[in-house]
């Protein structure tokens, strides 16, 4: 079995998190550690790019578990959300686009940087990619550092993989691993989405995983 301690880190801290553990991988661990040198900054506007579940919900949970802060979802973002703020330092909006109402949006960046608290804004692509009308707004997105999470590499497939047949109590071989690694769409959802579609053929045909239901899934 593949040893994955580098790729695994365990947090005292993150008992309200869905899975104990994080794992880090040249895709994601610039982010982790520019996240974890908080407040050292060079600005307080920050950017989390990924695409869907990349682990940007997880690693905002990790911040806010070290770091004292108020988290938000875009759409839901309401005006007496702006009061809510004044007593944290940190203000987490997940899942941004270009559905968000985008005075409130800009209001709320006005009040941070007044403020001077810090902003981390999630989304698939980069907040200076979505196209928002009001140009106060446009303008305020060019003041976010970028931090983009990578698509998956080798051993971050094998962790997610391996992880997640284990919480389904599927035990796999590493050459059935390495062999879906080579083929698999390096796409997290894509990923995700393989690993719920094998247990379930497998539970159908009522045998253990093997090439054969490992091909047929990959569509080969």
């Amino acid at each position: 079995m593949r040893d994955l301690d580098q790729t695994i880190i365990k947090f005292d801290y993150d008992k309200n998190l869905k899975n104990e553990d994080f794992y880090l991988s040249k895709s994601n661990k610039h982010v982790f550690n520019f996240l974890n040198i908080w407040p050292k900054w060079e600005k307080n506007f920050v950017n989390v790019i990924g695409e869907r579940l990349s682990g940007k919900t997880h690693l905002m949970n990790i911040f806010l578990q070290k770091n004292k802060g108020i988290i938000f979802d875009s759409k839901s973002l309401r005006n007496d959300d702006l009061k809510k703020i004044k007593i944290y330092e940190n203000i987490i909006i997940e899942n941004l686009s270009s559905d968000v109402d985008e005075k409130l949006l800009y209001s709320l960046l006005n009040l941070i940087e007044q403020d001077n608290k810090f902003i981390i804004i999630t989304s698939v692509k980069p907040i200076v990619n979505i196209t928002f009308d009001l140009k106060d707004l446009r303008s305020r997105t060019k003041n976010f550092i970028l931090l983009n999470i990578e698509k998956p590499d080798d051993e971050l497939i094998f962790a997610i993989i391996l992880k997640n047949l284990s919480d389904r109590q599927i035990t796999l071989d590493d050459r059935f691993i390495e062999f879906i690694i080579k083929r698999i769409e390096r796409s997290y959802s894509k990923i995700y989405d393989f690993i719920y579609k094998i247990d379930q053929l497998s539970l159908k045909k009522k045998k253990s995983i093997d090439f054969k239901i490992i091909k047929e899934v990959l569509g080969e």
